[in-house]
């Protein structure tokens, strides 16, 4: 296995499964024999869309309050662009936020 990296990303609870399958089609959460493998918690994603912004909800100026979900897996740095792709196609808002870090002393 090439370098482990953990993606952690905030969704609307009501695009979960749509990210999820499409980060876990494009290689992430592979784990031995399993695919698809990740962790999900609830939690409030708020934000204020500026002057320009197309966003999914709400509109410029005012603040939001979302039920969102953070996602949290495991990606081979040989898929990890792929997976990137794949989470902004699936992901509904404009600007997804999302980080990714090497995973210090796998294996």
């Amino acid at each position: 296995m090439a370098e482990l990296h953990a993606l952690v990303v905030y969704v609307p609870a009501s695009h979960t499964r749509k990210v999820l399958d499409a980060i876990g089609d494009a290689g992430a959460g592979r784990l031995g024999n399993y695919s698809h493998c990740s962790f999900v918690t609830p939690g409030t994603g708020r934000f204020t869309p500026q002057d320009g912004a197309r966003p999914f909800l709400g509109r410029p100026g005012t603040p939001e309050v979302v039920a969102e979900e953070r996602i949290e897996c495991v990606v081979d740095e040989r898929v990890l662009a792929a997976v990137v792709a794949a989470l902004r196609a699936a992901h509904p808002y404009e600007e997804p936020a999302f980080m990714t870090w090497r995973v210090e002393g796998w294996r």
